[in-house]
């Protein structure tokens, strides 16, 4: 059974002024890359070794998987950037208050759509399939992808059973644990199936 270690970038300044940072960018800060560091210290204890290392082509989301892969792998551990995996776009709320959005900052739906931002099924479909393809890499039993809070909700809710009920956020460095398992015949044109296993949540685990 192949394992997805899908990881939320740690806090950023954003995060703490409480600004939209869907495409647009914000640095860790001391606590995040602290956050990267237990998440690191998390997965090395249960003996995660990545096959491949992905992640957001976000300056927060690639700094926390070098952080992480660096631990896990040494030095020289290598981390691909992957637009599949990037945050959605809220329009013109970028860099805005979390308050002047006229939805829900980690769940809008599709009420960003007239503001020029992405919709939550395009953003599930292209998630489902970006980690999809990944997990179906030749050699990639053991996967580490890092990206974003409302990315990673809306794959948790593509994937979920009916009836499970997601936290109301993701908190930073969180560390979501999906199995997988391919499609089993060759005449088979589903892509694969997604299971969660469990929601690390770092904050509450100290």
């Amino acid at each position: 059974m192949k394992r997805l270690y899908l990881l939320r970038h740690g806090q950023t300044e954003f995060n703490v002024k409480k600004l939209v940072q869907g495409r647009c960018d914000s640095p860790l800060t001391d606590l995040g890359r602290k956050q990267a560091g237990m998440a690191a210290t998390w997965l090395k204890a249960h003996g995660v070794v990545p096959d491949k290392v992905v992640s957001s082509p976000l300056g927060r989301a690639m700094d926390t998987a070098s952080l992480v892969a660096c631990e896990l792998l040494g030095p020289d551990a290598a981390v691909e950037p992957c637009e599949g995996i990037i945050e959605r776009s809220y329009g013109t709320f970028e860099e805005g208050p979390h308050d002047a959005l006229p939805t829900d900052v980690w769940d809008p739906g599709e009420d960003l759509v007239p503001f020029g931002g992405e919709g939550s099924q395009a953003l599930q479909a292209r998630m489902v399939s970006t980690l999809t393809n990944l997990m179906g890499i030749d050699g990639v039993k053991t996967l580490l992808a890092v990206s974003h809070g409302s990315a990673s909700r809306q794959f948790i809710k593509a994937t979920a059973p009916e009836g499970f009920e997601l936290p109301a956020k993701l908190p930073n460095c969180a560390i979501m644990i999906f199995s997988f398992e391919d499609a089993q015949e060759e005449c088979d044109t589903s892509q694969g199936k997604f299971t969660l296993q469990q929601i690390i949540d770092l904050q509450q685990s100290r």
